[in-house]
C-alpha cells in the first residue's frame, strides 16, 4: 500500500502543477475563445477536484504501478492512457455538443496525452527515490 501512496503523491507533484500552468495560461486565451459561451466563468472546483483525485488514481493503478520503476514504460503507457481518456471526452463532446471546436478537441487530446505521459513517467522517476 505504501508503494501506491508514494506513486500517487509523486504523480500529483507532476500532474497538478503542469495542468495548473496549462489551464491558467491557455484557459482564457484559447479555451474561452474557441468554446465561446460553452464554458462557465468559473469552474466548479469541487467537481474538478474529484476528477483530479480519480484521474491520478487511474494513472497510478493503470500505468505507474504496472511500469514497475521503468520510466520509459510509464511514459509510453501514460501516453496511451492520456490519449484514450482525453480522446473519450473530446471526441464525445465533438460528436454531441453543438459548438464544440475540432481545434479544441485536437489540442486537448494532445495536451492530455502529454500531461498523462509526463505525469506517469515523472511520478515513477520521483518514486524511485522513496522506494
Amino acid at each position: 500500500m505504501a508503494k501506491y501512496l508514494i506513486l500517487y503523491l509523486a504523480c500529483v507533484l507532476v500532474f497538478f502543477p503542469l495542468d495548473f500552468i496549462w489551464l491558467s495560461t491557455m484557459g482564457k486565451s484559447f479555451y474561452f475563445r474557441e468554446l465561446d459561451g460553452l464554458l462557465l466563468d468559473q469552474p466548479n472546483l469541487v467537481i474538478a477536484g474529484l476528477f483530479y483525485l480519480a484521474y491520478v488514481a487511474g494513472i497510478v493503478i493503470l500505468v505507474a504501478a504496472p511500469a514497475e520503476g521503468d520510466v520509459l514504460k510509464a511514459l509510453l503507457m501514460g501516453a496511451v492512457l492520456g490519449l484514450v481518456a482525453y480522446g473519450t471526452y473530446d471526441l464525445t463532446n465533438l460528436s454531441t455538443v453543438k459548438g464544440f471546436s475540432p481545434l479544441v478537441a485536437a489540442v486537448d487530446m494532445a495536451w492530455g496525452t502529454a500531461l498523462t505521459a509526463v505525469s506517469a513517467a515523472g511520478g515513477v522517476w520521483i518514486a524511485r527515490f522513496f522506494a
